[in-house]
C-alpha cells in the first residue's frame, strides 16, 4: 500500500519527521516556499503541516487535488481559509493544548511587567538614571481581573490569577455555571466584565464575531485605570480606539503580544509611554516549540494512517481508538444514506438519523457525517465526511439526530429516514458480527441484504413467475447475478427485490426490467 505523503511547509521542531516517517508517512520538509512555488508542489500530498508563516489560500487549495488533512503547529488557524477547505472535504486541525501553557504564563509575565512598569524602569536604570522615584506600580493582589474567553488557556491564567489571591471574572458564551464554579470564576455578560476589571485579558480566537471586541465603544465602559493584555489573537482590540484611551489616560496600560498587522513596524501604540510590545512569542518556549510540533505529527499521522481524528476544526472528532470500533457503523451509515438518496426522487427538507442499542452508546456525530455524506454524493462525487455537513447546511437540509440506547429487535440499528412530498421514508441497518453492514428494512419492508458494488432495485406485485423473468432478462444481457433478495408487505401485495450483480446496469436494462408484466420501479444503484 502506498503510503501517505505529508509536506511540513513551515519550521519546527525536527522531530516532528521522525514521528510522521515511524508512523507510516513518507515526509518532505521544505520550508519558506512563496505561494507560487507551493502551488506548484503540493498536489503531490496528503497532509500539509503548518504553523503561521504558510498562508492557505483558495489557490493553494485548489491545487491540492490529493491534499485530505491540513495541521496547524499552534492554536491560530486564520492562516488558513476554513470554509473553502472544508467545501474541498480537506480536515483542518490545530493542537490547542500544546503552548496554552506558555502562553498563559505569558499573559501573566505581561500583567505584571504592566503593574509594575518594569520594561521602562529596565531601559532607564540601563541608562545609569536609577529612576527609583519615576515608577509608581500597582499590585495584583486583590484586584479584579475580567477574562475575555474563558476556554483552555483562559482557564488556565484564571488559575494562576486566583493563585496570586485576585478576583477574577469572566465572559464566554459557552461557559457554563457550572464550568464556572469549578473554575472558581464568576460567570458575567461582557459589559460587567469591562465595568469591573482592574485588568483585561483577552483568550479567545479571531472570528467575525470576537473581531474588534475591544471596539472604541467597548473601551469606554472600562474602569478608568484598567490595564488590558492581548495575548491572543491581533484584530481582538482596535489599536487606534485603543491608543487615544491610553493617551487620555483612561486605560492605565496595554500589553500586546499579538497586532492586527504582522510584522508590527509602525503601530500608532509605539508612541505611547504606557504600552508594552513583543514580537508575538505567546507560544515562544523551548517546551511548547517542541509539544506542538510533535502533537501536529502525531494527529496528521494518525488521521491519515489509521481514520483517526484529533482536534479537528470542521470535522467532529474521533480518536485512534474509536476509529476501528467505528469503522464499520460509519460504513454502514454511509451506505444507508446513499441508499436513501439514489431511491428518493422528491426534494428533501429534513433528514434523520436514529440510532439504537449498541449504536446509541458511539460517538454519533461521525456517524451523522457518514449518513450526509452518502446521500449528497448522489449529487457530487467530491462529497465526503468533511464537507457533508457544510453542504447540507447550504442547502438547507435540517439534520435531526435521534438515540435510543435499549435494544430493540437488533442489538444494534442505524435508522436513516427523509421527508418527502410523498411522507417519511426510511431505511434501516445493522452489524453482522459486529462489523459486517447489512440492509434489514426498506421503506418499511424487511429486506436483508448487502449494499455493494452494482446492484438492482425493484418494486414488483408479488406475483409467481417474477424470478423467473428477471432472470431471464439478466441472463440474456450478459449479467451475473451475485445476490437475490426479496421482500414483500403481505402476501400478494408489493414486493421489492434487492438485487446485486457482477456488472454496470445500463439505462436499456433498466428500461427493459421496467416492462416486464408487474413491474412497477427500477432504480439502478452503485455503491462504494
Amino acid at each position: 500500500m502506498t503510503k501517505p505523503k505529508v509536506l511540513i511547509s513551515d519550521k519546527m521542531d525536527p522531530n516532528a519527521a521522525r514521528i510522521f516517517e515511524e508512523r507510516g508517512c513518507d515526509v518532505d520538509v521544505i520550508t519558506g516556499e512563496t505561494p507560487e512555488q507551493l502551488i506548484a508542489r503540493i498536489g503531490e500530498y496528503d497532509g500539509l503541516a503548518i504553523r503561521s508563516s504558510t498562508k492557505v489560500t483558495k489557490d493553494i487549495l485548489d491545487a491540492a487535488t490529493n491534499l485530505k488533512v491540513i495541521g496547524r503547529a499552534g492554536i491560530g488557524v486564520d492562516n488558513v481559509d476554513i470554509p473553502y477547505a472544508s467545501g474541498k472535504g480537506v480536515v483542518v486541525m490545530n493542537t490547542p493544548f500544546g503552548n496554552s501553557i506558555t502562553t498563559a504564563e505569558h499573559a501573566i509575565a505581561m500583567m505584571f511587567a504592566l503593574a509594575r512598569q518594569i520594561p521602562e524602569a529596565n531601559a532607564q536604570t540601563k541608562e545609569g538614571k536609577w529612576p527609583k522615584n519615576a515608577f509608581m506600580g500597582v499590585e495584583v493582589t486583590g484586584k479584579t481581573l475580567g477574562l475575555i474567553g474563558a476556554g483552555n488557556i483562559g482557564s488556565i491564567v484564571a488559575s494562576r490569577a486566583l493563585g496570586l489571591k485576585m478576583k477574577v471574572v469572566a465572559y464566554d458564551p459557552f461557559l457554563t455555571p457550572e464550568r464556572a464554579v469549578e473554575m472558581g470564576v464568576e460567570k458575567a455578560d461582557l459589559d460587567t466584565v469591562l465595568a469591573k476589571a482592574d485588568f483585561i485579558t483577552l483568550h479567545t480566537p479571531l472570528t467575525e464575531q470576537t473581531r474588534n471586541i475591544l471596539s472604541e465603544d467597548n473601551l469606554a465602559k472600562t474602569k478608568k485605570g484598567v490595564r488590558i493584555v492581548n495575548c491572543a489573537r491581533g484584530g481582538l482590540i482596535d489599536e487606534n480606539a485603543l491608543k487615544k484611551m491610553l493617551d487620555s489616560g483612561h486605560v492605565a496600560g496595554a500589553a500586546l503580544d499579538v497586532f492586527q498587522t504582522e510584522p508590527a513596524k509602525d503601530s500608532p501604540l509605539f508612541e505611547c509611554a504606557n504600552f508594552i510590545c513583543t514580537p508575538h512569542l505567546g507560544a515562544s518556549t523551548t517546551e511548547a516549540q517542541v509539544n506542538v510540533a510533535l502533537q501536529v505529527a502525531e494527529q496528521l499521522s494518525d488521521y491519515l494512517v489509521n481514520g483517526g481524528v484529533t482536534n479537528a476544526l470542521n470535522m467532529p472528532s474521533l480518536s485512534a481508538e474509536e476509529a476501528p470500533k467505528l469503522k464499520p457503523y460509519m460504513k454502514l451509515a454511509e451506505q444507508l444514506g446513499s441508499l436513501v438518496g439514489q431511491l428518493t426522487r422528491d426534494s428533501v427538507p429534513r433528514i434523520s438519523i436514529h440510532t439504537e442499542g449498541a449504536a446509541a452508546e458511539l460517538n454519533m456525530r461521525p456517524m451523522v457525517a457518514a449518513v450526509l455524506a452518502g446521500f449528497l454524493r448522489v449529487q457530487s462525487d467530491s462529497v465526503n465526511m468533511v464537507n457533508a455537513p457544510y453542504l447540507a447546511k447550504e442547502r438547507g437540509l435540517e439534520v435531526r439526530e435521534v438515540k435510543t440506547e435499549r435494544e430493540g429487535n437488533y442489538h444494534t440499528l442505524i435508522r436513516v429516514s427523509v421527508k418527502t412530498e410523498a411522507g417519511e421514508r426510511s431505511v434501516a441497518g445493522t452489524l453482522f458480527n459486529n462489523q459486517d453492514p447489512r440492509l434489514i428494512e426498506l421503506f418499511g419492508i424487511s429486506v436483508e441484504s448487502d449494499l455493494s458494488g452494482d446492484m438492482m432495485y425493484i418494486v414488483n406485485e408479488d406475483a409467481p413467475g417474477f424470478i423467473g423473468r428477471i432472470g431471464t432478462l439478466l441472463g440474456e444481457n450478459g449479467i451475473n447475478i451475485g445476490t437475490f433478495n426479496l421482500g414483500r408487505r403481505e402476501t400478494g401485495g408489493e414486493a421489492v427485490l434487492m438485487l446485486s450483480v457482477d456488472s454496470a446496469v445500463s439505462e436499456d436494462l433498466v428500461k427493459a426490467a421496467g416492462d416486464l408484466p408487474g413491474v412497477k420501479l427500477v432504480k439502478a444503484l452503485k455503491f462504494a
